[in-house]
This record gives structure tokens, sequence and C-alpha cells, in this order.
């Protein structure tokens, strides 16, 4: 079978001159971007890095990244990219978890990590961008041969990324991911969203998570351009798409609310070059998706995954008008059964957890094999999100399972007084989570940003959620905030909140 590196040197050959990747008005052509991914290649193996090794790398978005997955895929070697934001304790211990034996990052990392008490690593230490002492230089690439050395030993079951999951409930789990896992969920896009050569493929999420990941593999896969941004704020993002003639994109949800925000003010940009956009991550809120639609002139749809099972449902809004609280129909590649607690399949509209059987499977969390085991039930991984299936096999996401608020023994699904509240004009975002009660266990309470400008009292949201929610959903605490704790994707992280509230109200 081929691997993943022979993909991507067969289609450098095949289209030399195209623009492989264009990012922060850089671009490289496939044969340059074939010619680096060789160097670094023989500069790796000339330093001491050997088949099956993991390499960590406090990663950001960038050619060189990009050059460097390849490059470990073209030799057999893992990866592990980590937020390089993270604090060096997290990050010693995501290393420790993902066995990382070498180590690439620029010398802010490594000074860092030098006024922080060190990080060490058993094999080699490469810098990125300038002489460090103790370090290998990685510009010294530059000198190596352009010719691919090749490893009869790399098959593509080895591990390509080892990446953390987000760590919004408990401590994050290393994905195991292979070559194979990254091919096979690239193409099941391909075919998915029609992708061809002809596409310029934007990937604004960062590349330590396995979605801006896959954005960059897919056109390397088939000769098309990746268009990779650095940083994102919703202007950069638009301006983008407009002077690089983006054709297709997945973004993160928060992304997307930004974005919509963005066209509706008077400094709104026209855009003419999307043919299809999907939305990922958590569910946008109708009026949302309506904007977008309108204003990107596109396709538009919604996805629901994990980073253990990729995508598992995708949804046309176009072309299911009547769906928009759905998160799609599974894909080719995947099955999804809705549980009980028992184990038992839940009934047409019954919430439960969400669980898929999919070929686009993980291999596993790395080093935590029981773990991983003890989420599969007959072939299905559990995901720990709550929905439910209609009768035409849509998908409706209703949460995250460790997040579901039981007050007196009556479950409440934070999704739903998330909704209610969203409804109010003055609302830019909310988060609904478990509060603790002597008499009830836990009741609802509320997180509040207002939009810049506006004003909101309690009184006004307690009136609101009275007239349009059940008495066990009415929210017994509101905070009002200027901002909600966010992890990189954009994603509430709701573990977080009580802390971040007894810092920033009176409790």
């Amino acid at each position: 079978m081929k691997r993943l590196a022979d993909f991507f040197y067969e289609t450098a050959a095949l289209y030399p001159d195209q623009t492989a990747i264009w990012c922060d008005n850089e671009t490289i052509t496939y044969k340059e971007l074939a010619d680096l991914v060789s160097q670094y290649s023989n500069f790796l193996l000339n330093s001491g890095v050997v088949y099956r090794d993991h390499i960590g790398i406090p990663m950001n978005n960038s050619i060189t990244s990009v050059a460097l997955i390849l490059a470990a895929a073209n030799l057999g070697v893992g990866l592990v990219p980590i937020n390089p934001t993270l604090p060096l304790s997290a990050i010693k211990t995501a290393f420790a978890k993902a066995d990382v034996k070498h180590l690439i990052a620029r010398r802010a990392f490594f000074e860092q990590c030098e006024k922080s008490g060190g990080l060490h690593v058993d094999g080699i230490s490469i810098c990125m961008d300038s002489e460090y002492e103790g370090t290998q230089l990685l510009q010294n690439a530059k000198k190596m041969s352009t010719e691919r050395p090749v490893s009869k030993e790399v098959t593509g079951d080895e591990t390509l990324i080892i990446t953390m999951t987000s760590g919004s409930t408990g401590s994050p789990k290393p994905i195991n991911l292979t070559q194979n896992n990254k091919y096979h969920r690239a193409m099941a896009h391909i075919n998915l969203y029609g992708i061809t050569r002809d596409d310029k493929i934007l990937a604004a999420t960062p590349l330590y998570h396995s979605l801006a990941e896959r954005l960059v593999i897919i056109p390397l896969l088939i000769g098309g351009t990746s268009v990779l941004l650095p940083r994102f704020t919703p202007n950069i993002w638009l301006d983008c798409v407009k002077e690089q003639r983006v054709t297709f994109t997945i973004a993160v949800s928060a992304q997307l609310n930004q974005i919509a925000a963005f066209l509706s003010s008077p400094n709104k940009l026209e855009i003419d070059s999307l043919r299809c956009v999907v939305s990922s991550s958590a569910l946008l809120e109708p009026h949302i998706k309506n904007v977008l639609i309108e204003k990107l002139h596109c396709d538009f749809h919604e996805m629901y995954g994990t980073s253990e099972v990729s995508t598992v449902t995708s949804i046309n809004f176009k072309e299911a008008i009547n769906k928009k609280q759905s998160v799609g129909r599974p894909l080719p590649e995947a099955d999804v059964v809705i549980l009980r607690d028992n184990g038992e399949q839940c009934s047409i509209g019954e919430i439960g957890e969400i669980a898929c059987k999919t070929t686009l499977m993980c291999n596993g969390y790395y080093g935590m094999e029981e773990t991983f085991s003890s989420a599969m039930q007959n072939g299905y991984f559990k995901t720990g999100d709550m929905g439910y299936l209609d009768e035409d096999g849509y998908l409706y996401f209703s949460g995250r399972k460790k997040e579901l608020i039981i007050t007196g023994g009556i479950n409440v699904y934070p999704i739903d007084v998330e909704k209610c509240v969203l409804e109010l004009s003055e609302v830019s975002e909310c988060a609904a989570f478990a509060y603790p009660d002597e008499r009830l266990g836990e009741v609802v309470a509320l997180a509040i940003v207002t939009k810049e400008g506006r004003e909101l009292n309690k009184r006004t949201v307690q009136i609101h959620c009275a007239r349009n929610l059940a008495d066990f959903q009415q929210p017994h605490k509101i905070f009002f905030l200027d901002e909600l704790p966010k992890n990189a994707m954009g994603k509430v992280v709701k573990s977080k909140l009580m802390e971040y509230i007894k810092i920033h109200c009176e409790i």
C-alpha cells in the first residue's frame, strides 16, 4: 500500500510549479515543498532521529510546520504538536504521556523553558529560528540533499500525530492518529465535499489540532493549494478569502459567529469565490446560519465529530432546509447509535449518548489502552456527547454528558437554556452550567456576556426564562462576565467557569 508521503511526492511530481501552500504572504511550490520535506527528512536522520521516534513540537501555523509533518510521515516518525501558549507543566505532562524523545521548538520556547526550570528530552533538541545553546539549528537542513530518503520499514500504520483531547473535562488524553488514519480521513472529506485540485482550501485553526492538519493534507494529496492562516480575526479571515480566492474551508463555530457579525456590519466585504463552507466544533444558532448562507453565497454545511472518530455526520442546509437544528446524517464511513446509560439503544427522538462506529476511528489513546477500551461498546465509540436521532436518521446534538445538569433528580440540558437566553437581543454569548445546591444537589446557573454597548439585568433574564422554559430549567444563579473561558478552538470550557466566576464575580 502507498504511504502518505508517497501520495504527496507523486502529486509534487505531477504539478511541480503549482502553488502548494500560501501562508502569511509567503508561498511555496510543490517542487520546492518536496525538496524541503526531503531536506528535513535527511536532517532528522542525520541528527539521530530513528523510525517510530516521537518528536514534540510547540507548533504554530507555518510552511515549516507542514513540511515537518510530511517529513515525519516520510520517516515513519510521530509528531506531538502542542499549543505553545500552554503552561510548561501541561506541556511536560503531554510530552510524558506521548513518550516524546526529541524536541523541535523556537528560541522563545527554549528561553521560557530555561526560566521555568527546563524541559528535558532524552534525544536531540532543534531550534527552528535561530542558534541556541545545546540545540541544533533547523536552518542547517537547507544544506542537506534534496533527494528523498525512502525507508522500506514505513507501512502507514505508524503513529503520525499524537494530539491531546481538549481537556474541557478531566485530564487530556493522547489520541493516536496513524498515517493511514490521516489519509483515510482526508480522502473521506475529499469525496464528501467534492474537493478537487482546482480548490484553494483554507485552514484557519491551529495546526496542533487535527482539523487544521486535515485541511492542509487534503490539497497536498490532489494538487490543490493550501491557504494557511497564521492567526484569526474575522477581518483577516475575510480578507484572506477574498485575496486568495479561497473556495473551500471547514471553520469552527466560534470563528463563524464572529464572521457573521462582521458580515452584518457596514464594514462587510463581498465574497464570491467560496463554493462550500463547513461549520464544526459546536452548534451554530439558526440566525447565524442564515446570515452566512446569505452573505457567503455558497453551499453551507454543518458537521459533527470528535478527534477520536473524525467527522461522523454532515448536512447541507440548502438541501435540508427543514433540518436546521440537526448536525446531519452519518457519512458512508460511519454508523451512529444513541445509547442509554444501561447500554440499550434509545428510541427515535430519545436523548442519550452518541456512539459511533467508523472506518475513520483513531488508533486509540496512546499508552492508555484500557481507557479507550472502556469508551467502546460493541465496536462503537461512546463520544461523551448527548443527542438523538429523528425518524429520517438525522442527528441532533444536545450537549456534553458531563455537562448535564441534574437538579432535584431531573435532567436539564444546558443547550436548551442557552438557546432560550440567546433570544435576548442584548446577549452576545452565554453558558448554562451546574451550580452546587444543598437542597436540590445542583441548580441551573448562567454566565452571560452582553453585546458591546448594551445593558441587561438579571430580572429581564429571569422574566424571559420564566416565559419560555419549564420550572426545573429556570436559572437560579446569573453572572455577567466580560468573556467566557475558552480553549484554543474557541469552545467554552465549562469546567473552568466556577473558578473563573469566583475570580471575576461576587458570589
